[in-house]
């Protein structure tokens, strides 16, 4: 059985570094891009290959460098992952109509341990998000 994970894609390479090593730490296993081109491989990649990663939930920051987006990349991970929860981060401001059904956004800045009990609880089970859920920045 494969080891279900978390794909985080984030282009500040300080807080995926965070981001990783906090989930890795509570026993999370990770996949971390920094390019929603990479995040687009990996997904293409857990979905053709029985060896590839099972991925349990989705960390995106919406504002990516390059052509593709967060909300492009929550859109291809849930046509692969039907009803996997998706988080969605920005420093922007943020527009629902594209967020992908039951998926929860974060705004930018978030304390980790606040990121990082989030997915668990989603990863568990333990939290269904409602159409989309925003939580309110801390810090």
């Amino acid at each position: 059985m494969r080891q279900r994970q978390v794909l985080i894609v984030e282009d500040n390479y300080l807080l995926l570094d965070m981001l990783t090593g906090l989930c890795e730490r509570r026993g999370i296993g990770v996949v971390s891009v920094s390019s929603g081109e990479a995040a687009m491989a990996t997904i293409r990649q857990a979905g053709s290959h029985p060896r590839g990663p099972d991925l349990a939930l989705l960390i995106t920051d919406i504002n990516l460098p390059g052509l593709i987006d967060g909300w492009t990349v929550a859109e291809a991970y849930r046509i692969l992952n039907p009803g996997q929860p998706v988080i969605y981060t920005s420093t922007g401001g943020r527009s629902d109509r594209r967020a992908v059904p039951g998926s929860v956004f974060l705004s930018k800045p978030f304390r980790i341990q606040d990121v990082i009990d989030l997915a668990g609880a989603l990863m568990q089970g333990r939290l269904e998000p409602q159409e989309p859920l925003a939580l309110r920045a801390v810090g």
